[in-house]
């Protein structure tokens, strides 16, 4: 399936549906349900598991950053359904469900505009939906993370799948620790678009520029604004 007939979908999806900030599943039928649905149906066909193809993380915000940069909001994510993708589970709640998601592929975050409390650029995303795909396999791969997780698991990789905090943050720190976005760490790189995007300090658009391409690199993201009212596409 490509990645457009993906985003198009969630961009119906999302037209058709009263959302609020939630987590979804993509199945293979291209249908979404909510997370709730998904452990209800799990409870009598646990087959479902293997119809998961995508995730939806939606939410809102007044973050300028987060709308161009939908992926960086949230470190733990990507982690944490590559782990899942790989068969660990989760002793306590877990948002990706009870069961692992062998054919997990995509994560789609699914963003929009709380322009009240935005600041100056406000203007540029009222009436927007910012749908990004991302490849989690690319993305794990570009981020390092099957290099990672063998260092932290050892021969848990074999030996069984359970998954626990001390394992998981350690795999965070050190992903969210490398300096793959123009030789800054995850937080840092996040900060910098921060003070330029929601802060006006445009004396660091250099900086921000390698970060973009950088940004590029490690998500190949698929990145798609609409506007809400002709549910087109425009460029903010």
């Amino acid at each position: 399936m490509h990645e457009y007939q993906i985003v198009e979908r969630v961009k119906d999806w999302y037209r058709a549906t009263p959302i609020k900030p939630h987590n979804y599943f993509l199945l293979n039928d291209i249908t979404i349900i909510s997370h709730e649905s998904y452990k209800r149906s799990y409870q009598h066909n646990p087959f479902i598991s293997k119809q998961v193809i995508g995730f939806v993380y939606d939410y809102a915000t007044d973050l300028v950053t987060a709308l161009e940069f939908p992926t960086l909001i949230d470190w733990d994510f990507i982690v944490y359904a590559y782990l899942h993708k790989k068969g660990y589970l989760f002793t306590g709640y877990s948002s990706l469900g009870p069961a692992s998601l062998s054919n997990l592929k995509y994560i789609v975050y699914c963003v929009t505009s709380i322009t009240e409390y935005m600041g100056i650029t406000e203007y540029e995303f009222e009436d927007r939906l910012v749908i990004e795909l991302v490849d989690l396999d690319v993305a794990a791969n570009n981020l390092n993370l099957p290099k990672i997780m063998s260092s932290v698991l050892g021969p848990k990789l074999l030996s069984g799948n359970n998954m626990i905090d001390d394992e998981f943050y350690e795999i965070v720190d050190k992903m969210s620790s490398q300096k793959l976005f123009a030789g800054h760490t995850w937080k840092d790189a996040f900060d910098i678009l921060y003070l330029y995007f929601d802060k006006n300090k445009r004396k660091l658009s250099k900086e921000v520029f390698k970060i973009s391409v950088a940004y590029e690199q490690v998500f190949r993201p698929y990145h798609i604004v609409y506007d809400t009212e002709r549910w087109e596409p425009v460029l903010v």
